[in-house]
This record gives structure tokens, sequence and C-alpha cells, in this order.
């Protein structure tokens, strides 16, 4: 019996985690393994003489995750790395927040005009009156809220792009969630 590491990436909630697990334990010649989500590591037990650990990596990538061998002389360097891949993350995020509130506000406003007027008093400009107010000017109501929409999604679409992936292959997590509330 042989006892690996493997880094995985892409996990984001305990269904990825339980996901990538089902997706192991499949392979014949697999005895134990182990998911962390928070660590995103995984320990698997096998046997080397039915299964390799290229066909474990296989496993995890066609589960739709990334994975690797962790290798112990290497280890200062790729947490290095992954360091570096976290705050490229995590300012891509910002970046795509700061650009979705950007198109939500004037949504919002638009959606929410009438009662902004209504219950809090906000005075709502004459021309947004006349444009998107009462039945005559649903469509364009409707229509001038699906453009604001479309690029907050299109930001967006890696939600979208992994939910559905994981929603047709009968395993949803909370990308597919986020995919169908929207």
């Amino acid at each position: 019996m042989k006892q690996d590491k493997f880094d995985i990436q892409g996990m984001t909630c305990s269904s990825c985690q339980a996901h990538v697990e089902k997706a192991v334990k499949k392979l014949e010649g697999v005895n134990i393994v182990n998911v962390n989500l928070l660590t995103n590591n995984m320990n698997v037990e096998y046997d080397e003489t039915q299964v390799s650990s290229d066909r474990i990596i296989k496993a995890v990538v066609d589960a739709g995750y990334g994975a690797r061998l962790d290798v112990e002389d290497n280890k200062a360097s790729n947490r290095n790395k992954e360091t570096l891949n976290n705050n490229d993350e995590i300012k891509n995020m910002k970046k795509r927040l700061i650009l979705s509130i950007l198109f939500l506000i004037p949504l919002m406003y638009l959606a929410m005009h009438q009662m902004f007027y209504n219950h809090f008093g906000i005075p709502v400009p004459e021309f947004i009156k006349n444009i998107f107010h009462g039945r005559e000017n649903a469509l364009i109501f409707s229509f001038t809220q699906f453009l604001l929409v479309i690029p907050i999604m299109y930001i967006n679409r890696n939600y979208y792009i992994k939910g559905f992936k994981s929603l047709f292959k009968m395993s949803p997590n909370m990308d597919s969630l986020i995919a169908l509330r929207i």
C-alpha cells in the first residue's frame, strides 16, 4: 500500500469536497480517501499495482477540479506560489465585485424607483418616471433591466460555467445554486 498527498484546486464548498472524494473512491485499488476542504489537500491510500497517482489526478480533473502530487522537497516554494495565486484571486474577486456594484447601483435604482419615492420620499427624476413607469412602458422597463444585468452576469460568468458543469455531472455545488438562482 502506498500513501500520497495531493493538492486540490477549485474546491469551494463541502459538496466539492464530497464530489472529489467520491470520484477517487470509485477507482479500483483505492482504499482510503480523505479530502480536506480547508487545506485543499487529499490523502489517498492505494494499491500501486492497481492504480497510479496519475490516474488519481485524472479522476480529480475529470470531476472538474485541479490536482497535483504534493512533493515535500518543494513545499516551501509551493506555499509561496499558492500565496501569490491566492492574492491574485482575491484581487480579481475585488475587481469583479466593484464592477458588479457599478452596474448594480443603476439597476437597483431603476428597478426600485417607485418604491424609493412612495416609501422613503426620495425624489425620482421626471424623465425616469416618464420612460420607465406605467404599463405602457413595461417593455422598456424590463429590457433596460436586462441590459444592466447582462454585464454583471458576464463579469461573474465563472459561477455559471462551473455551476452548470457540476449540475450536468449530477453533483451540484454552491456554484450551481448561484447559477440557478438568477
